[in-house]
This record gives structure tokens, C-alpha cells and sequence, in this order.
């Protein structure tokens, strides 16, 4: 059965967003650690013995799902690290409103208060996220020919 075109379209163009938006993120923090930790250290969620490893990993966790996305390697699974990597965050921003806290999120490396707009923002990702682990993006992946639909 032959998948519809507008969905693989729209899983393809849901795919290089994720990806472009997870590469910059990645290569925005890994360029300042210090202040992506400061940024993860104002949410006031985790001990400050692990705050550092985190600052040092999710960066690369995001750069590295996020280029394996763009090429279409094993796209289900780092859409399923990506979606728990935005549900963590969207899940961090509700706490810290709920919590009163008012500080930039650190998203980008760049200043980005939390609020109803990063909650959104992160949303919207994430159901992107949510429909390529269900529908899988078969459109210019890395991968026998036979397998992409633009060959039938």
C-alpha cells in the first residue's frame, strides 16, 4: 500500500525542522557551556552535583540527533530522544511557571524568557516529534533505494 505523498512531505519538512532547530540548539550551547549550566542551574530541578554533566551532554545529545534526523538515519529513534528531550524541557518550563520563577530558558544560548510562548513552542515540536516516531519519514533517508517512496 502506497503511503500518501502530502504525509511523507509534511513528515519530510517536520524532519529538517526538528533537525535544523536541535542542530543549532546543540552548537549554541557547546559554544558556552558556562551559561547553558547557569541556564540549567536557574530552573532549581536538579542537585547541583550533576547540573555540569548535563550542561556537557544534552548539547551534543541535541547536535548529534539532530544531524542523524537531517540524513534520515534511524529516524524513529532520534525522534524518540528528541520527543523525550522536549517533553523533559516543556515539562521544566511548566514547573518553573508554576513555580513563579522568571529567568531565560537557555534554549539557544540566547536570551528566551520561559513562559506561554516557550511552552508552545516546545509543544508544537514535540507533536512533531510524536508523529515521526508514528509515521517514520521515508523520504531521503539513508537507506536501500527500494525503501524510498519517490522510487515507485
Amino acid at each position: 500500500m502506497k503511503r500518501n505523498k502530502i504525509l511523507e512531505i509534511f513528515l519530510l519538512i517536520a524532519r529538517v525542522f526538528l533537525a535544523f532547530i536541535f542542530i543549532y540548539a546543540g552548537i549554541e550551547k557547546i559554544s558556552n557551556l558556562a551559561a547553558f549550566s547557569q541556564s540549567i542551574q536557574n530552573y532549581r530541578l536538579l542537585p547541583v552535583e550533576v547540573i555540569n554533566l548535563f550542561a556537557i551532554t544534552i548539547p551534543w545529545i541535541e547536535l548529534i540527533c539532530g544531524l542523524l534526523l537531517l540524513f534520515g538515519i534511524s529516524v524513529r529513534e532520534n525522534s524518540l530522544i528528541i520527543s523525550s528531550l522536549l517533553f523533559v524541557f516543556t515539562l521544566a518550563v511548566a514547573i518553573s511557571m508554576i513555580r513563579g520563577l522568571n529567568f531565560d530558558c537557555g534554549c539557544f544560548g540566547k536570551p528566551s524568557p520561559i513562559g506561554w510562548k516557550k511552552l508552545g513552542e516546545n509543544s508544537l515540536m514535540l507533536i512533531l516529534g510524536i508523529l515521526l516516531i508514528i509515521y517514520d519519514s521515508k523520504i531521503f533517508i539513508f537507506s536501500n533505494k527500494s525503501n524510498n517512496p519517490l522510487n515507485e
